[in-house]
């Protein structure tokens, strides 16, 4: 008896496959050992990068502005970001940016899924810096957490580039423990960052999210992709020492020879400046803490935000949530340092962010 295989719309779009008959073009479907991988063009030429049924990755603007986002955050921040983790692989855009900082020496990619890296090299290099095949990188087909668990190795980034929280599994890549065990396995200095999504969510999700993040790390800082200027999703950079940057010593770097290939990616998405980029800001945790006291705290032994994210699947309240968000943010005055100039340029993007 033949098995006839998935159909790849189905592989892509999952419970929304009738919605997307005829509307695009599946250049790509496979079936994995622990997820459906497809690859969509759309009319428009973007791609998409498809598991568990629905778009996880793409080279749509605001997706790219995350990615990149995520992927420069991770290596600028650190001091000496030499040897970087990354969960999740996706269609690799974020291990690309990050594969490219100038004091990048090794880079690891844990993934669960064989068949990610192979779709990212196949259709995604000329975005995600050809990462997969750079000598500098190591592919791991593992789960994440398992990996970071047993591995003795230490990092100075470990950065999350992850598909839903409602997806089977994944919830436990935001748990306490999970932040606690990368805490552990960070050198002085280094940094921990991780997207969370506004955009199909809901407001308890995202204060689980938050909330247990700055559990571990009270010194988290967040930065904003917003899509015209509405909330889209975050960054989350966590550092075991309080943060501190320099505006004019960041744009020194990013004016410098050395970081000639960084500013051009991130000029890419918008930022043309360290200014720019670092207006973005969206808060502490010490901003966020009346906001977040009713967050709860995702652990290992309830796992309770697999089902609130669950919740928020079709729901759109990105905008409603940054805008609850943005009411308690203030400029950081222990965060940023550097001219007058370049501190009253951010000051004043963040308070128009807020609508002050």
């Amino acid at each position: 008896m033949t098995i006839q295989p998935v159909p790849g719309l189905l592989t892509a779009y999952g419970r929304r496959s009738a919605e997307w008959a005829g509307l695009t073009n599946i250049i790509y479907s496979g079936e994995g050992r622990n997820a459906f991988v497809a690859v969509t063009r759309a009319s428009t030429g973007v791609l998409n990068y498809h598991a568990a049924g629905k778009v996880q990755a793409s080279v749509q603007a605001e997706d790219m502005r995350l990615q990149r986002m995520l992927g420069h955050l991770s290596h600028l921040i650190p001091k000496q970001p030499k040897r970087v983790l990354v969960i999740g692989c996706g269609a690799g855009v974020t291990a690309g940016a990050v594969s490219i900082g100038p004091g990048v020496e090794r880079l690891t990619i844990a993934e669960i899924e064989p068949l990610a890296p192979q779709v990212a090299a196949r259709y995604f290099g000329d975005y995600n810096y050809h990462v997969i095949d750079n000598p500098k990188v190591t592919v791991h087909i593992d789960d994440g957490r398992h990996f970071l668990m047993t591995t003795s190795e230490t990092f100075d980034v470990i950065t999350t580039d992850l598909i839903d929280p409602w997806v089977k599994g994944v919830a436990t890549l935001f748990t306490r423990e999970f932040f606690e065990g990368a805490k552990r396995h960070l050198n002085p200095g280094g940094v921990v960052t991780q997207f969370v999504q506004l955009y199909q969510s809901n407001t308890e999700t995202v204060k689980s999210e938050i909330g247990t993040f700055v559990s571990v790390f009270p010194n988290t800082v967040i930065w904003a992709n917003t899509n015209n200027g509405q909330g889209y999703d975050l960054v989350l950079l966590g550092q075991v020492e309080p943060v501190q940057i320099d505006l004019d010593v960041l744009q020194a770097r990013l004016e410098s020879p050395a970081y000639a290939e960084v500013a051009q990616s991130l000029r890419e998405v918008g930022f043309s400046t360290a200014v720019q980029l670092m207006s973005t800001y969206a808060g502490t945790a010490s901003d966020l803490a009346p906001w977040l006291s009713d967050a709860t705290v995702n652990s290992d032994r309830n796992l309770r935000l697999q089902y609130l994210a669950g919740l928020g699947l079709d729901l759109e309240q990105s905008g409603q949530i940054y805008l609850e968000m943005l009411q308690y943010v203030r400029f950081p005055d222990a965060l940023f340092t550097g001219s007058k100039a370049s501190l009253e340029a951010v000051r004043t993007a963040i308070d128009r962010a807020a609508g002050r």
